[in-house]
């Protein structure tokens, strides 16, 4: 049957594939990591650029079906050039990509070659963070304080002031002081340990809406590329949120943000839910 119709539509014949339960794996191999690519370029600065190469390869193919030789040339000396301009324009998409298939623990066998430390950060060093923060909430006082779980923070520790102190509130308090020479940027903590201050962030890419600032795009963005908490206090409203994985918490009250920094679970999980006002 397949040979007739290659036949009447003057196609080359061919074979069919004998179609086993392994075809079927790797199809649906196939299709997954399709699936979970394009779910990861979507929620990326990458979309714009896919779409870019998309429209791109829909000009080549209407210059192949109508003969434009001048336009297949140009994209085809494009083309040339095209694997090398990918990698350096996808180049912190592809990054984090890595990372997040390198965290989590997905690989169980890698544990045995390499020895992980303990990135824990101590009880006490998270009831000082939290108490500077609820602080600097009632003072106005705005603050940005990233704190490292397990991906190495070490690329960002790098862009501050080094300083490599015990956690304390009066410490995040004198940082964060107005006008003192390390208040603009973000504290870095890692092991119970103030490692550098006035560091600084790439931002989020993502829109957060006209009354968010650069403090809160830079929470957002530090939290994209890694699987550190970025604490958030407004110096306009006093608000404390906490950025994770991408997402922004806004509002916490001082049990959210330390039930969240101590058990990881989100603020939805650790949130009582708010009694509704009797009207009238």
């Amino acid at each position: 049957m397949a040979e007739q119709i290659s036949s009447l539509l003057n196609l080359p014949s061919f074979v069919m594939p004998s179609f086993t339960f392994t075809s079927l794996l790797d199809i649906g191999l196939i299709a997954f990591v399709v699936y979970k690519l394009l779910s990861w370029i979507k929620q990326t600065r990458a979309w714009a650029l896919f779409k870019g190469i998309i429209t791109l390869a829909i000009v080549y193919l209407a210059a192949e079906i109508f003969d434009m030789h001048v336009t297949q040339w140009l994209i085809d000396q494009t083309l040339v050039f095209a694997v090398i301009a990918l990698i350096v324009v996808f180049q912190p998409e592809v990054r984090r990509a890595l990372e997040r298939m390198g965290k989590g623990r997905r690989i169980p066998f890698l544990s045995l070659l390499v020895e992980e430390e303990k990135t824990d950060t101590p009880t006490t060093s998270i009831e000082e963070i939290v108490s500077a923060a609820v602080r600097m909430s009632m003072a106005r006082t705005g603050a940005l304080i990233i704190i490292e779980q397990e991906t190495p923070l070490g690329d960002l520790e790098a862009t501050g002031v080094p300083i490599d102190a015990v956690v304390s509130s009066q410490l995040l308090l004198s940082i964060f002081e107005d006008k003192t020479p390390l208040h603009d940027g973000a504290v870095l903590i890692a092991k119970g340990r103030v490692k550098s201050a006035a560091c600084i962030l790439p931002l989020t890419s993502k829109d957060l809406g006209g009354d968010l600032g650069t403090r809160h795009r830079a929470a957002v963005g530090a939290s994209e590329n890694s699987d550190a908490y970025a604490l958030v206090v407004s110096e306009e409203s006093g608000n404390i949120s906490v950025a994770k994985d991408g997402k922004l918490y806004q509002a916490l009250s001082q049990d959210e943000v330390k039930n969240m920094l101590m058990s990881g679970i989100s603020p939805s999980k650790a949130r009582r839910p708010r009694k509704k006002k009797k009207k009238g």
